[in-house]
């Protein structure tokens, strides 16, 4: 048969009858990723929620075709010009995405060709085409060794040397990646790094022996044979296993250089202390006779931001790690541990993001009782408000629906309640503030907002991206950010202002993910107290006066009905009722767990860790939501060891 060309000019697209099927992998394919499909239609984009899931970036062919051949759960067979495939891309019908495909271009022509196609398909074909599922991920990533954290080098020399100097706080700093400070990809060692390390380590040295050989580090009688007892009773602290023989010569020959037993003990904890096997530590290892210590080591530092303690260490040497029961009942001693509130603090600052609540910066002639007093006094109230979920069993989902706060003077008057006799004491919110949980605290409203005025366009996003775990492409290089200027001409609301992003299509697709959520913030002004209206002040200089001759103040209503594209009945129009929406919602709990399986790995999951984190999740749903009960599934599911291939489970179903 001749192919003929026979065009749909209602559909504004092209099929060939009777031509060569169409190659999803050469002619559609490019056609999605150039259009940003992929941007959200991810495992953590904005349209994780959907049926639409790209495959990894860099799946074989093979993996791709099939994905293709999956997007027939987006066509409607009976009318294909009708198919969401279609209708959504180009902007027919509403998509959050915006217009990705332009109606009548090539492209359009190539995506309505293959909706045709999968139109066609029946029987065992449509069938394997439904039976699709993303495996894309291979193996997960192999993390072998990691770098102790600042905050883990001052927590290991605490509790190795009895230093509570916190040397590492003058360090450089460390940079967010992924969300937080530990990620094993980002953790190289620059020059600057290794002398701080070289200093350090002579300093806690010199401080540890400075009244002579400490009792609580030698317990042998200083001797010849003290000397290789004490190589390895400290290095196995230090080194967080037991050393060789090798080793225990090496570090005798160090401690014979010095002149006295004192001084060669100090010159051996100098040089373990700038060792790679103290400054990094095993996540993973070949060696069967260290594995046990490297598991030692994934759980303290995981549970305590620490060491193992002798009972761990103890512990591994026994082989109780290796085993279901051994891990949980490890884990569930080690919760009980003072340390493990402390590395939970650590978590949670970097999760919701202290460092940015701590540096925020407000206008003072607008704000002029917010400083940095109050700035702290926000963080104290998060970091005891997620405390108290999370140590007293509480359901962990309250972080968005609690009906209270944990006040000081400072919050007091952002909350306009009366001031507790005690600071921090827990404080309900008065019934018509339209508060609860994280998203009514002045951490975040104040953290999210400018010096001077609210952004909605930066609370939706930390909506996104900590609390959906959705990933929002950043803006294209030399976009025009400014918005329109409010005058005493034009006073407009930030929701009119920002208007503007609806109607550039270079900005619409990612503002009408984000700048939604921000408005139902909108009653809430830079440093989170509550406001009806939107106060707008305005003045006139008149000659060489430095102040305003003139001051006009206008106020202006508000419209504060937010949507989440993206998660069904989610329409909200204050913090409490966004709060319940998350509450409720399977992808924010799941995010919860993402975030925490983040922190500890040290890395993104990926396709290869879904069912490892569906596991935690399924446990922590099961338990009601209790935070503890998540972070000992992920102890154990972290457990997992890869044997001749085959997945084996510490965990006991």
């Amino acid at each position: 048969m001749s192919k003929i060309l026979i065009c749909l000019w209602g559909a504004l697209a092209c099929v060939m009858i009777g031509a060569e099927p169409v190659s999803f992998t050469k002619s559609v394919y490019p056609v999605l990723e150039e259009a940003g499909c992929r941007n959200c239609h991810n495992a953590d984009g904005v349209a994780s929620a959907t049926r639409l899931h790209f495959p990894e970036t860099g799946a074989g062919t093979p993996q791709v075709a099939a994905f293709g051949n999956s997007l027939v759960v987006l066509v409607d067979a009976k009318d294909p010009a009708n198919s969401l495939l279609f209708r959504k891309p180009t902007a027919r019908i509403p998509h959050a995405g915006g217009q990705r495909i332009v109606p009548g271009s090539p492209q359009e022509t190539a995506l309505r060709s293959w909706i045709d196609q999968l139109a066609s398909l029946k029987g065992d074909d449509l069938a394997a085409a439904l039976r699709y599922r993303d495996d894309s991920g291979g193996a997960r990533p192999s993390v072998t060794l990691r770098r102790l954290t600042n905050s883990q080098y001052n927590h290991t020399v605490r509790d190795l040397l009895g230093n509570n100097g916190s040397p590492a706080n003058q360090f450089p700093p460390e940079d967010f990646v992924n969300g937080f400070k530990n990620q094993f990809a980002s953790q190289s060692l620059s020059p600057l790094l290794e002398d701080a390390y070289s200093n350090a380590a002579e300093k806690l040295a010199k401080r540890a022996f400075r009244n002579g050989v400490p009792a609580t580090m030698i317990a042998c009688q200083p001797s010849a044979a003290c000397r290789a007892e004490f190589v390895r009773s400290f290095g196995q602290k230090a080194f967080r296993r037991p050393l060789d023989p090798a080793e225990v010569r090496r570090y005798e020959g160090v401690f014979q250089q010095g002149k006295d037993f004192a001084t060669g003990a100090q010159l051996v904890v100098e040089v373990m202390l700038q060792s790679p096997n103290f400054l990094f530590r095993l996540e993973d290892t070949d060696n069967p006779k260290w594995r046990p210590y490297a598991e030692a080591s994934r759980l303290s530092y995981a549970l305590w931001d620490s060491m193992p303690d002798d009972v761990l260490l103890a512990a591994a040497g026994r082989g109780e790690l290796d085993h279901p029961q051994g891990v949980e009942k490890v884990a569930r001693r080690m919760l009980q541990d003072p340390k493990a509130k402390e590395a939970l603090e650590e978590f949670v600052s970097q999760w919701l993001r202290f460092d940015r609540a701590l540096t925020a910066t407000k206008e003072q002639r607008t704000f002029p009782g917010f400083n940095a007093s109050a700035a702290q006094a926000t963080t104290e109230e998060a970091r005891g408000f997620v405390a108290d979920l999370v140590w007293n069993g509480e359901d962990f989902t309250q972080i968005f629906t609690a009906p209270y706060g944990y006040v000081n003077a400072d919050l007091a008057r952002i909350y306009k309640v009366d001031a507790p006799a005690t600071d921090f004491a827990r404080v309900p919110f008065p019934a018509n503030s339209e508060r609860a949980g994280l998203l009514g605290q002045a951490m975040f409203l104040a953290m999210t907002a400018k010096p001077d005025d609210t952004s909605p366009t930066a609370r939706g996003l930390f909506v996104r991206e900590q609390f959906l775990c959705q990933h929002v492409a950043d803006p294209p290089p030399g976009v025009n950010t400014n918005l329109p200027p409010v005058t005493e001409a034009r006073p407009v609301s930030n929701r009119e202002r920002l208007a503007m992003h609806t109607t550039n299509k270079t900005c619409a697709g990612c503002h009408s993910l984000v700048d939604p959520i921000g408005f139902g913030f909108e009653k809430f002004d830079a440093i989170g107290q509550r406001r009806d209206r939107l106060k707008l002040v305005f003045g006139m200089i008149v000659g060489e006066s430095k102040a305003p001759e003139r001051k006009v103040t206008m106020e202006v209503d508000l419209d504060t009905t937010g949507q989440v594209a993206g998660l069904p009945n989610s329409s909200f129009s204050s913090p409490k009722e966004l709060g319940a929406v998350l509450a409720a919602s399977p992808q924010c709990q799941e995010c919860i767990v993402k975030q925490y399986f983040r922190y500890v790995s040290g890395r993104m999951e990926t396709a290869a860790d879904r069912p490892q984190i569906h596991e935690i999740f399924d446990s922590f749903r099961k338990s009601g939501f209790r935070f503890q009960e998540l972070m000992v599934a992920t102890m154990m599911e972290q457990s997992r060891r890869t044997e001749g291939g085959q997945r084996i489970a510490v965990r006991n179903h």
